[in-house]
């Protein structure tokens, strides 16, 4: 875990902008000693997006076949793919 304190927010930008490239990690902003915010690169934030939306959907499938969604073998899905590949 990067912690900074805001004033090198400020101060060192460029600097801290480096740091969340190369690490990949968020890092965290600090005022006056407590939490205030979080710093990262566009590339770190749209992959933790990318994994929150996977997660989402796969809670939503599995909540779907809980309630007693029909679901599909594996071929009867290659089926439908290969159906709607077909159709375009």
């Amino acid at each position: 875990m990067i912690i900074k304190a805001s004033t090198a927010l400020r101060n060192e930008y460029s600097t801290i902008s480096n740091l969340a490239q190369t690490s990949k990690e968020p890092i965290f902003i600090t005022k006056n000693g407590e939490g205030d915010g979080v710093f990262m690169s566009i590339d770190t934030f749209e992959k933790r997006e990318q994994i929150i939306n996977l997660r989402s959907n796969i809670l939503k499938a599995e909540q779907e076949r809980i309630d007693g969604v029909k679901t599909w073998s594996i071929d009867e899905a290659r089926e439908e793919l290969l159906r709607r590949a077909n159709e375009s």
